[in-house]
């Protein structure tokens, strides 16, 4: 570009343009100075900001270093923790059966000596009945016949016994106690876990043109729940037709990304994603084959998850929001229940090809007794 218009300006003032010359140089050198100092601004500007970016490099590599000790620090705690609940459980385990296997020794012993003697007692009764079975003197014999008739003072040793069997009530509360320290540590180790997804938390609205048309859907796009009357929509191919279910506006082809969507108060759903290219215009059953991750409830505590052999599992308690955490590179996708920061499901080693879309069905109504509307909600980062 300098060349060219340094060109132009000899064509404008060349050699034979008399006094002008010096002029022309003048202002040629001027020119030239201006431009080398403007690009040496330039230059110096690039340098300042590489150098800068360097600085936040190292200083995110740093920080990034200080979080993982710490975090480190954090779960070696944790699982020292955890280590110890489980040793000092087993201790515990240990030292109560011994304790108790000790009793029923000594019981047993007790009972041993008590038999042993009525043994010896019964005996000599029965050495002092045969000797006076063989007496002569009836006198001797009317005299001894009472006392050596009675019946002795013995106990009966019929429903008495000895318990083979391990007492399992004392050992269990010791492992009912132990499993809820182990679920108070997990639920911190889970809390940490879901943390790092909600920074990969994404703003989710529904996108109308795919709603099947019983579906009611909130005028900001956060709602969405079932109703009695087919409403008339403007024909579209990407709407459901025979499905009651709705897609995000938002579409993935790469990365990370979460969102939670409350559950509450309903007694069935679907949830999770689907891949762009699915079968929207017929029932289709929902799988990885046919393009959806998802799990579902069903008559209020039936739980699946949609693999090709759909899989119960059950949750202690009802979750409330559900968050979904999928990884495109990775394959994964994952469901939460948000209140106690733990697991529920995942999808693991899939490949993911089309755009994935987070895919909603609330179900029907049922008569009003799942009439709720799943809402995608704010996460709390």
């Amino acid at each position: 570009m300098e060349a060219g218009r340094l060109t132009k300006l000899l064509g404008q003032h060349g050699p034979d343009s008399g006094g002008g010359c010096v002029h022309f140089h003048h202002k040629w050198r001027l020119g030239i100075r201006n431009q080398l100092l403007q690009t040496q601004i330039d230059v110096q500007q690039k340098i300042q900001n590489r150098m800068k970016k360097i600085q936040e490099i190292q200083h995110s590599v740093e920080m990034r270093k200080r979080n993982a000790e710490e975090e480190k620090s954090a779960r070696n705690q944790l699982f020292t923790d955890l280590i110890r609940s489980i040793e000092r459980c087993q201790s515990e385990l240990l030292k109560m059966m011994e304790e108790q296997q000790k009793a029923a020794e000594k019981q047993a012993e007790d009972l041993i000596k008590e038999l042993q003697q009525e043994i010896t007692d019964l005996k000599k009764r029965n050495t002092e009945l045969e000797q006076i079975s063989h007496t002569d003197d009836h006198l001797h014999l009317l005299q001894m016949f009472s006392s050596l008739c009675s019946r002795p003072h013995i106990k009966n040793w019929t429903e008495i016994s000895i318990d083979s069997d391990v007492n399992v009530y004392s050992m269990n509360r010791a492992l009912i106690q132990l499993e809820k320290t182990l679920d108070g540590r997990l639920k911190k180790i889970g809390q940490t876990g879901l943390k790092c997804l909600q920074k990969f938390a994404v703003d989710v609205t529904l996108d109308p043109d795919t709603a099947h048309p019983k579906l009611i859907l909130s005028d900001d796009g956060k709602q969405v729940s079932h109703g009695d009357i087919v409403h008339d929509v403007p024909e579209n191919p990407k709407r459901f037709d025979k499905t009651i279910s709705v897609l995000a506006k938002q579409g993935f082809s790469s990365g990370r990304f979460y969102y939670e969507v409350q559950v509450k108060g309903k007694t069935g759903w679907n949830l999770g994603v689907a891949r762009e290219s699915i079968n929207r215009k017929e029932k289709i059953t929902l799988n990885p084959e046919n393009g959806f991750w998802a799990v579902f409830l069903r008559n209020e505590n039936q739980y699946k998850a949609c693999e090709s052999s759909p899989v119960s599992f059950s949750l202690r308690v009802k979750p409330e929001i559900v968050g979904v955490f999928v990884d495109y590179e990775e394959g994964l996708v994952s469901f939460y229940y948000v209140g106690s920061s733990s697991h529920i499901y995942s999808f693991t080693g899939q490949t993911f090809t089309d755009k994935l879309y987070p895919y909603f069905n609330p179900c029907v109504n049922n008569k009003g007794k799942n009439s709720k509307p799943l809402i995608i909600s704010p996460v709390n980062k």
